[in-house]
């Protein structure tokens, strides 16, 4: 990878690749402070261009290093910036992993990235914060691009904890809502318990190499020292991997720390569209992709992360099945959708992890697009029981959101089917056959209430008169996204046709050399070709059924269904109040917090200790002091002479006695 382009190294290159969206949102900061401050209005065809170029040509640039990485396939890190931190025996560098995984990430965080900051042009058009949304949009993608381009983990770290700020900042981009406010502050609160455990397992992987004498020039943490030194980390693997997984837990939005991840909802669609498609809630299943020499030490870590995959997996799919909010139904998708992507991390199926990881980018992008450009035409109407037969007004997002729709289903040939069937098929052919089970009845499960959705809003007669009658399609910046989304919706999983429908998986393959799948590959080809496809057309057949089955219920008996949830009601209250996780935590975390925060922290120990005792009584005795040493000055000189005199006796009687 010595190639230059106009005389720059591929190492500045990768740089630069952070660089322009950082460059963006400094320029379109810098705009917002001046119009603000000058009351002038923004000039929003600069900022415009400012927002969406620059993304732009990050994911140009990534193309170019794309085309570079063929051999060695395991990359290279770029020679270090400058040096970051410097203490003691501890260091770490500002440098860059350039390898398949970091460049496949980088294309599709830049590609859908740019798409949707297009998309926001025309969304928020008319929206007062138009140039503070840019400056936090290209913050944002700087951040996830830092994280992923990061060559050891502190420097990753930093992207981590960027991408957990600027989601605050845009989740509760319309502060002056306090429902979007606490939203935001949800986001940030729950992403720390989870940034605890990933910075612990840090300092655990440290301690220890440190305590073994180990030094590098690049610093203990950074990836290919620690690739070379995993074998000292050995008898301490299973605890640093499962702190690190806390961390990814909160970031990905899996069980305990999922409850951010709906509420975010509160931000705008766009917003939505970034942060549950490509970027922050990918983060954990990259990391531990990234850190898969880490994990391979510990069958009990993956274990875990398998289980708890799979387990938020089917447990977010079925509160999907009863949200009446069209952005709730999609949020609960991407948890879990998210579940897929760690089962098949924690069987040890990185590339299909990292294969659904794409997919679920292209269609889920276009889903949330599709939703905001629903809800742009109505006005902001989200409950989808007042929609109905938007098919005809809105033909673009329509076709486009089924073809999204289709794919996240896993329906042939659609995105979905190839990478979920990686995933479902390289987890039952490495023993984890029960878990498989519980992903077979979810695959299920999300066809039903996504063609319930898709039903639901562009199916049937109009259930709302005036809202269809306003309804129009949306400016082109806005449906160009979505065709060219749905468009890799559509075709973006064939570059993954598996082996046993004849295909070459060249997805597999080209990243077999980064995840040492030499026994991986062994227990695959050991089941055989059969097997594999009898597992595929059992789920393509569940799958179709069900979706078909939504689809005849609510496009065509919707009273059906009414009466069903009546006799059910139990069951339907408690998948629609999302099994009042929520309440839970409110009442075993929230509400105690809370009380010992103002009982015991504000009104005894700021108010009776800090202000009574330190700082008002401070004051108290500073002024008693005044007063009594003021009484004494009488301007008598014989109260003065009688005091010199009392003072005198006193020290003579000191020194004699």
């Amino acid at each position: 990878m010595e190639n230059l382009l106009f005389g720059i190294s591929v190492g500045s290159l990768a740089a630069l690749i952070p660089a322009l969206p950082l460059i963006g949102a400094l320029l379109n900061g810098l705009i917002a402070l001046l119009c603000r401050s000058g009351k002038r209005d923004v000039p929003k065809s600069l900022v415009s261009v400012i927002g969406v170029t620059l993304p732009v040509l990050a994911f140009a640039v990534a193309c170019y290093l794309f085309s570079l990485a063929k051999d060695p396939a395991t990359g290279f890190t770029t020679q270090p910036l400058w040096n970051w931190i410097s203490i003691g025996d501890f260091s770490a560098s500002v440098s860059f992993k350039v390898d398949r995984l970091s460049l496949l990430m980088t294309l599709v965080v830049t590609g859908v990235g740019s798409l949707i900051h297009l998309y926001s042009v025309g969304y928020m058009a008319h929206d007062k914060g138009f140039a503070r949304y840019f400056t936090y949009l290209n913050l944002f993608l700087f951040a996830m691009l830092v994280l992923i381009l990061g060559a050891n983990l502190p420097l990753l770290f930093v992207g981590w904890e960027g991408v957990g700020i600027c989601s605050y900042l845009l989740i509760g981009f319309w502060f002056e809502d306090p429902e979007k406010a606490a939203a935001g502050k949800k986001a940030f609160l729950v992403n720390r318990i989870g940034d605890l455990g990933f910075l612990l397992g840090m300092f655990l992987i440290y301690s220890t190499l440190s305590a073994k004498g180990l030094q590098a020039p690049g610093g203990l943490l950074s990836f290919e020292v620690l690739e070379q030194y995993k074998g000292d980390l050995f008898l301490v693997a299973t605890p640093i991997c499962l702190l690190l997984f806390v961390g990814a837990m909160g970031k990905s939005a899996q069980i305990p720390l999922y409850v951010w991840l709906p509420d975010a909802m509160a931000g705008p669609t766009p917003v939505s569209a970034l942060i549950h498609a490509a970027t922050m809630v990918t983060a954990g299943v990259y990391m531990i992709a990234r850190m898969h020499f880490l994990y391979a030490l510990s069958p009990i870590a993956m274990q875990v992360v398998a289980t708890v995959g799979m387990s938020t997996a089917f447990f977010a799919a079925l509160i999907a099945l009863t949200q009446s909010d069209i952005k709730k139904v999609l949020a609960y998708s991407t948890v879990s959708q998210l579940g897929y992507m760690f089962f098949a991390v924690g069987c040890g199926a990185f590339s299909a992890g990292i294969f659904h990881l794409m997919t679920h980018a292209f269609f889920k992008a276009c889903l949330f697009l599709g939703s905001g450009s629903v809800i742009h035409a109505l006005g902001g109407e989200q409950n989808i029981w007042k929609m109905g037969g938007l098919r005809k007004r809105m033909p673009i997002t329509f076709l486009t959101f089924a073809a999204s729709v289709l794919a996240i289903s896993g329906i042939f040939p659609f995105a979905g089917f190839f990478s979920k069937d990686a995933i479902l098929w390289q987890g039952f052919a490495t023993g984890h056959v029960v878990l498989w089970a519980i992903g077979f009845a979810t695959s299920g499960l999300t066809a039903f209430y996504m063609f319930r959705l898709l039903a639901a809003v562009f199916l049937g007669k109009p259930r709302d008169e005036h809202l269809y009658q306003h309804a129009h399609e949306s400016p082109p910046t806005m449906t160009i996204p979505l065709i060219l989304l749905g468009l890799l919706g559509a075709v973006g999983g064939w570059i993954g046709f598996p082996e046993a429908l004849k295909g070459s998986d060249r997805f597999f393959h080209w990243f077999a050399p980064i995840f040492a799948y030499e026994e991986f590959f062994a227990k695959l080809e050991a089941r055989g070709h059969g097997l594999e496809l009898v597992l595929t057309l059992m789920t393509l057949i569940w799958v179709v059924h069900l979706g078909l089955i939504a689809n005849v219920l609510y496009s065509q008996k919707i009273g059906r269904m009414g009466a069903l949830a009546e006799k059910f009601a139990p069951v339907h209250r408690l998948l629609s109040n999302k099994f009042y996780v929520d309440e839970i935590y409110n009442f075993l975390f929230v509400k105690p917090i809370l009380l010992v925060s103002e009982k015991v922290l504000w009104k005894f120990a700021d108010q009776k200790v800090v202000d009574s005792l330190m700082v008002e009584g401070t004051a108290e005795t500073v002024g008693l002091l005044g007063r009594t040493f003021a009484m004494l000055q009488t301007g008598m000189i014989q109260t003065y002479v009688l005091l010199f005199a009392v003072g005198a006796i006193v020290f003579i009687g000191y020194f004699v006695l």
